[in-house]
């Protein structure tokens, strides 16, 4: 099957195809599409010029290699396949962390500067302390997310589903539907959700489970299910652990922290800190957890009713990790940003997200009085769903939908 090109992507890894001494490290939630790019890649290689016999493709999770349990094993299989190839060979190998000591492996095979390396495997093992340890200052990590809005549309166009000419429409699909790629080949919305739970027990059987000892599978589902209801509120564990109390479950805060930090190592959840804009302090205590996927949330309840306020926060957060932003929340005095956006030069930007601004004067205010204390020329925007942009204290009005459609920078 023809792939469709997460170009985004790829645009971030080209300029190490070549690089022998670096190891390339593709991380993102389980099914966000980690493998069709390291076949996109070999495939532009190929198209580039580049021998398929220089092309060496493993994929672990295949029945061919599902043996394969060891180091030594993952070593004898790659030496049959490199015998008797000349130049730079391009090693790819998918679902590595099925491979007990993997890292020795790949260290030897990049000491020797004729193997350009690119690995997949599960989240909670590759940014575990071990391939930290052994490979530290000899890999690039390039994380992948789900489907931005512009991938979503573009991508239903590659596989000639029917897209909307009215923009909100195709906001309001993306946000019920998720951005997993193979739910975009899915007409129906029922399947898409039973995808998505699928993915959801996948996750937890082979990330969380094989890492951690889940003794209680209730405890941790109701923590699981609080996060993910409660996705961009204010959070505190201790918050988390009252509330749970009220309901009769009872659980320390060593298990939820416990618990969270699983998920996040899963990348199923994504943690965002405070920062108080006076002080330059992270904040301590409170914070707000984003949902790798909307279709988490609408997967694991009944009703299609859309909360835009968490929603755009979301696909926002989600949005400006995927274009290499460090992302936190601002404090003003009393007043809050939603976000605090850093670029790899330390250049900053201020967002605050809003559905509309367009009902009332309050609603308005609301929005720009935050941006409006802060005395810094940095850009600052209020992103709203609205196509009537206003201007007001230099502050840029923006329509989010046209935003992340045309993949703009903040």
């Amino acid at each position: 099957m023809k792939l469709y090109k997460r170009e985004n992507y790829l645009k971030k890894i080209r300029g190490f195809y070549e690089a022998e001494d670096i190891i390339k490290v593709i991380t993102g939630v389980r099914r966000c599409g980690k493998s069709s790019l390291m076949q996109t890649i070999a495939e532009e290689l190929i198209s580039n010029g580049i021998s398929k016999e220089n092309i060496i493709y493993i994929d672990l999770d295949k029945r061919e290699f599902r043996k394969i349990k060891d180091a030594d094993q993952l070593e004898i299989v790659i030496d049959k396949k490199i015998e008797n190839i000349e130049g730079l060979k391009y090693l790819f190998i998918d679902e590595v962390q099925n491979v007990n000591g993997f890292e020795e492996v790949l260290n030897g095979f990049r000491n020797e500067g004729e193997y350009s390396i690119f690995i997949t495997g599960s989240n909670s093992y590759l940014l575990s302390g071990e391939l930290i340890t052994k490979l530290t200052g000899r890999y690039i990590e390039f994380e992948m997310f789900t489907l931005s809005l512009e991938e979503y549309i573009d991508m239903k166009k590659f596989y000639n589903k029917t897209v909307s000419s009215n923009l909100l429409e195709e906001l309001n699909s993306y946000i019920l539907e998720g951005g997993f790629p193979r739910t975009v080949q899915m007409d129906n919305l029922a399947d898409k959700r039973t995808y998505t739970q699928s993915v959801i027990k996948e996750i937890f059987e082979k990330d969380i489970r094989r890492r951690i000892k889940v003794r209680d599978r209730d405890a941790f589902e109701i923590v699981k299910n609080f996060i993910i209801n409660n996705y961009g509120s204010l959070i505190s564990i201790n918050s988390i652990v009252n509330s749970l109390r009220k309901t009769g479950t009872l659980i320390s805060k060593a298990t939820v922290t416990r618990y969270i930090q699983a998920l996040l190592d899963a990348k199923i959840i994504y943690e965002c800190y405070r920062f108080d804009m006076k002080s330059k302090k992270a904040i301590k205590g409170e914070k707000k957890y984003y949902i790798a996927d909307l279709s988490f949330y609408y997967a694991l309840n009944t009703d299609n009713q859309m909360n835009y306020g968490p929603c755009l926060e979301n696909i926002v957060y989600i949005y400006a990790r995927s274009q290499d932003y460090s992302v936190s929340i601002g404090r003003i005095g009393k007043l809050e940003c939603d976000f605090i956006l850093r670029d790899r030069e330390l250049n900053y930007s201020y967002v605050q997200v809003s559905y509309t601004i367009m009902l009332n004067k309050e609603t308005e205010d609301r929005e720009y009085k935050p941006l409006e204390q802060i005395k810094d020329n940095y850009p600052k925007y209020v992103a709203t769903t609205d196509y009537l942009l206003q201007k007001r204290n230099g502050i840029k009005h923006i329509n989010i939908i046209d935003f992340m459609k045309n993949n703009e920078l903040f």
